[in-house]
């Protein structure tokens, strides 16, 4: 397998992705060759533990991340479903208060943080996507954020996506603004 070279503007930032539920079977070269049909790997490190075995997949994108958990989490392995998240500390989360972000409205229930941001992802500068919830119901509220580190790609998403239907709903992008925190 031809391994792929990162892009020339390739960001480190949020690019590890934490894969739990791996079946005694699968192998470390075997977890590389998987994910690396998502994007250019920097390294993957399996974790054997008594009961049970997970691992460490580093890419040299966060876009290629993202695309990992969009279409691996849930995959069968050796008759095993894996799970793939995001892997951080706390501590290392971005801060994103003084990036630019864009309101995106009728969202259906499905849609989830991640499913946001993989629409947005391919601006490189989209930094974090938020869908809100009802804490009472549990449900999604139907409308979310998307934050920018660049006002000229937040703006760009704006004119390009408006309308565009995803994944069960009609994109409504709209409100370019800075906030220095979103509480609603």
């Amino acid at each position: 397998m031809e391994k792929l070279k990162p892009p020339r503007n390739f960001s480190y930032t949020n690019a590890l992705r934490y894969v739990g539920n791996i079946h005694p079977q699968l192998t470390e070269p075997l977890l590389q060759e998987i994910f690396s049909s998502t994007g250019a790997l920097e390294g993957c490190k399996l974790i054997r533990k008594e009961n049970s075995s997970y691992g460490f997949v580093d890419y040299f994108d966060r876009r290629y991340a993202t695309l990992a958990i969009v279409t691996l989490n849930g995959r069968h392995l050796f008759g095993q479903r894996i799970k793939v998240n995001w892997a951080y500390a706390s501590s290392q989360r971005e801060d994103t208060s003084g990036h630019f972000n864009i309101f995106v409205g009728d969202l259906s229930s499905e849609v989830t943080d991640v499913t946001l941001f993989s629409f947005f992802f391919v601006y490189s500068t989209c930094s974090d996507a938020r869908v809100l919830w009802d804490q009472k119901t549990g449900r999604s509220r139907g409308f979310g954020f998307v934050s920018f580190s660049n006002q000229q790609d937040a703006q760009s998403a704006i004119n390009d996506l408006n309308g565009e239907d995803f994944k069960c709903f009609a994109l409504l992008a709209s409100s370019l603004c800075c906030f220095n925190s979103i509480k609603l």
